[in-house]
């Protein structure tokens, strides 16, 4: 069984597979929390689940380098296993055309590598976590840039905590655009403004390139995205393991 982990800015998502099933699981990300305690988080998780397969491989991505020793480690310690890390010098099968190639978040190159493996397409993956990061994939299967822009959750927490009235509300979209009370036009504001912007990056980004691409939803708030915005083309909640275990074939 493999051990798939995604360490980002607010959560941990872990993923497992083997040849009968696939599980996830998300866990927050917490930079205080010690080795032990990730380990005990784990372990407690194959408890609840009672999965008693062996883990044998294991892979993890991460922009929050503070936490990827612990994890690795503890990793380490529950499964005598040697953990592989995406980081620069490991095969991903995918050229990278960015000015400084290790700049570019682990995360993100893993999408890009799981969403061409499926689509063998241009692509545009839109991932909405703590950032909402458009990566962009050439028809020949090459990396070539993207954009990054604050999150809706971001924004809403910036909203609240910069104001002295306004309130952190549920992120859904209000039944109209034009709000008649303060809920509902911070949730216009929030949610539809995020789907503008989506919106106008995805006809920029394709008018830039020449070609129309096909535009893949992903992270945290990617269903919400996917709803209502025609121009995205698929959800893939758990394309990030997914690239993972491609990438893990690769370096076997």
């Amino acid at each position: 069984m493999l051990l798939a982990v995604d360490i980002g800015n607010s959560n941990i998502t872990i993923g497992l597979f083997s040849q009968k099933r696939f599980l996830s699981f998300r866990i927050s990300t917490n930079l205080k929390s010690t080795q032990d305690e990730y380990s005990i988080m784990i372990y407690n998780l194959f408890n609840i689940h009672s999965i008693k397969d062996k883990v044998d491989g294991a892979i993890i991505s991460s922009v929050v380098p503070q936490v990827s020793e612990k994890i690795k480690s503890a990793i380490t310690k529950l499964f005598n296993i040697k953990v592989l890390e995406v980081s620069p010098g490991i095969k991903t099968g995918m050229p990278i055309k960015y000015d400084n190639p290790k700049e570019v978040g682990a995360d993100r190159i893993v999408n890009a590598v799981g969403a061409y493996e499926e689509f063998k397409s241009a692509l545009i993956i839109i991932d909405s976590g703590t950032a909402i990061t458009f990566d962009v994939i050439n028809k020949n299967g090459e990396y070539i840039g993207g954009a990054i822009a604050p999150g809706i959750n971001i924004s809403a927490d910036a909203l609240a905590y910069k104001t002295a009235k306004l309130p952190r509300v549920e992120l859904k979209p209000p039944q109209h655009v034009i709000g008649k009370n303060t809920i509902d036009s911070i949730q216009s504001g929030l949610v539809f403004g995020h789907i503008s912007m989506i919106e106008g990056m995805i006809k920029r980004i394709q008018d830039e390139m020449g070609c129309k691409c096909i535009n893949i939803a992903t992270g945290g708030e990617g269903a919400i995205f996917y709803r209502h915005i025609k121009e995205i083309d698929a959800y893939r909640p758990h394309l990030t393991l997914l690239g993972l275990k491609i990438i893990y074939e690769r370096n076997k």
